[in-house]
């Protein structure tokens, strides 16, 4: 089944020579895409001493807010039309092999594509569209999702990965939050992040074989945990991850929970997990073959698209669901809030603080 989309053509732009520092209008206030071209940008001159303090710069036909050192991910508006985008800014030395994961999947509706690459002496301003808010904050907000709003959404998570298995990448940290809305009404999902994906090599048949421990603690897989002799399936591990996603849809907290990680994960390494019976039929069936221990028995994206739950109508749903269905009140089960965990340390145990910015799994655990 041949779902690839022909890529579009990318537009990379030479900027100017020199970075215009742009000085912020009194009235401007924060960066938004109300920023109407009947005022004009004005720039200012650095000072004599050469230090400046502006928040603002001017990228070609963008104004970028925050760029520093230490930031390299901020917010640009296009001049003419006001509209907002996402930027990222890359050494120029570099940039190139930054952006393969990108190069390799655009051209995908459910993927996010390059808008454009402004290039000057030292840097890359690599800009992005902006979303609408992402899938983690949304099943928070829901609570859960009923199930016809689950399906669609899950199809295009699901799209999404199948594209980047074909084009060869491993994604590696797959979860919620690295899938945003494309627009207002979220209703259509796109990947957004892919700076933890590996780009495999075409021509060596054990690429897929990865030994590093990587990944968001409530969705790593038993095989990444256990250590097993000879690395693992990086794909197979990105399955485990699409299940666990897809439960937590339909479900409103995660299939594997505890406020000790050390049993979080011994229940990982056992598959212990427990599906309510108000979980439609086909979807309980796709969650457990992607949910298996063994990787060789997981549905690959492709068998996942086609699964009967996406392929065929919906069962009716019952109207009201049972109580247990939502989180029990002895345990905050709920998708958490994330938390950004202090630098170098893990998140707190408490399990409403276990979160999606912690990738780097702990090794006193491992």
């Amino acid at each position: 089944m041949n779902r690839q989309r022909q890529r579009p053509r990318l537009h990379i732009s030479h900027g100017p020579k020199k970075k215009v520092e742009y000085e912020q209008p009194p009235n401007l206030g924060c960066l938004s895409p109300d920023l109407q071209p009947c005022s004009p940008p004005t720039f200012c001159h650095e000072s004599e001493s050469g230090a400046t303090n502006e928040k603002f710069i001017h990228v070609g036909k963008y104004v970028v807010h925050q760029v520093s050192s230490s930031q390299d991910t901020c917010t640009a508006v296009d001049i003419a039309s006001g509209d907002e985008y996402k930027c990222k800014v890359l050494p120029l030395s570099t940039y190139r092999q930054a952006l393969s994961p990108y190069l390799a999947t655009d051209g995908h509706p459910h993927v996010v594509g390059i808008w454009e690459i402004v290039l000057d002496q030292t840097h890359a301003y690599v800009f992005f569209q902006r979303g609408f808010g992402d899938l983690h904050s949304y099943v928070r907000e829901k609570k859960r999702l009923r199930q016809g709003e689950a399906r669609e959404l899950a199809r295009q998570v699901v799209d999404a990965v199948h594209h980047c298995h074909e084009s060869g990448l491993v994604l590696r940290d797959l979860k919620l939050r690295k899938f945003v809305f494309k627009n207002p009404e979220r209703t259509e999902l796109r990947l957004d992040g892919l700076e933890d994906a590996i780009v495999l090599d075409e021509n060596d048949v054990t690429a897929d074989i990865l030994t590093d421990k990587y990944g968001c603690p409530a969705y790593v897989s038993p095989e990444i945990l256990c250590a097993r002799a000879g690395g693992y399936s990086g794909k197979r591990a990105d399955l485990w991850s699409l299940g666990v996603m897809i439960y937590t849809m339909l479900v409103g907290r995660y299939p594997f929970h505890d406020r000790d990680p050390v049993v979080l994960f011994g229940k990982i390494r056992r598959g212990a997990y427990k599906i309510p019976d108000a979980v439609p039929a086909r979807a309980r069936c796709l969650i457990k073959n992607l949910l298996c221990r063994d990787p060789q028995e997981r549905l690959s994206a492709e068998e996942a698209l086609d699964h009967p739950w996406f392929s065929r109508s919906l069962l009716n749903e019952p109207p009201n669901r049972p109580s247990h269905f939502v989180k029990d009140a002895s345990l905050d089960q709920m998708v958490p809030r994330y938390n950004c965990p202090t630098s170098g340390a893990y998140p707190s145990v408490a399990h409403s603080t276990i979160d999606e910015d912690s990738c780097d799994l702990p090794n006193f655990l491992l």
